[in-house]
């Protein structure tokens, strides 16, 4: 049994039609995972059913063994999963330092060590700990949400399209601290539109379509697959 897992998940939003069919996703600790698939194949919801935001017809969701497939999005985040969304992931009118803060708002305890760890992670928030995150680049944005997601530590951390709307430069900078981030025993589960870079740091991945599984397999595999390489990898 894998580390967290969605199992056989169909549903969609509100009233609406099922926009993923039976679909199954999993991921163990140290590992990176991606989910890919054309526009509409039902990829963030699939991330957004295992953390809880759409109602599930059928389906479970599983973590170290536990079924909470029942619980809130906000209960689902004290079993251990953070979640980066694409848009609306940081405070920009509140300093790097501030932004870390508001991610301590579970923890009750002294939450100083674990910012010194994220500043080891990411040493440019170091620098930049005082300044308004609206003020960085795109890239150190989205160090200022990857850190901020990790200051519950998580056994999880979900990352939807972390390198959407960057430059390919700042886009392999990312994929390495999110390498970075696995090497501390995280389960990271990415949905990624840049499917060769994504499937090249990934260790397994998922070919989603209209909903349902069509490729899976190692990273590798996937890269080597003539059908997806057609379909998806552009040649």
């Amino acid at each position: 049994m894998a580390f967290f897992e969605g199992l056989k998940m169909t549903g969609g939003y509100g009233n609406g039609p099922d926009i993923i069919n039976s679909c199954s996703v999993n991921v163990n600790r140290g590992e990176i995972v991606s989910i890919l698939g054309p526009n509409g194949a039902g990829k963030s919801t699939a991330m957004k059913a295992m953390l809880g935001l759409l109602n599930l017809k059928s389906g479970s969701v599983i973590i170290d063994g536990k079924d909470i497939s029942k619980l809130s999005p906000q209960d689902r985040v004290r079993e251990g999963i953070s979640f980066v969304p694409q848009t609306k992931n940081v405070f920009s009118g509140m300093s790097v330092e501030e932004n870390l803060e508001m991610g301590a708002y579970l923890r009750d305890d002294n939450y100083q060590n674990i910012i010194e760890e994220i500043y080891e992670l990411f040493p440019i928030l170091r620098e930049k700990r005082n300044q308004l995150v609206g003020e960085l680049s795109g890239g150190q944005r989205q160090q200022v949400a990857l850190g901020r997601a990790l200051m519950i530590k998580p056994s999880v951390l979900m990352l939807d399209e972390p390198t959407a709307g960057v430059s390919p430069i700042v886009m392999d900078e990312l994929f390495d601290h999110i390498i970075k981030v696995k090497r501390t025993n995280v389960a990271i589960l990415m949905v990624e539109q840049n499917a060769k870079q994504a499937l090249n740091i990934s260790d397994r991945g998922y070919v989603l379509v209209t909903g349902e599984n069509k490729y899976s397999g190692t990273g590798k595999e996937l890269l080597n697959d003539p059908r997806v390489r057609s379909s998806f990898l552009g040649g």
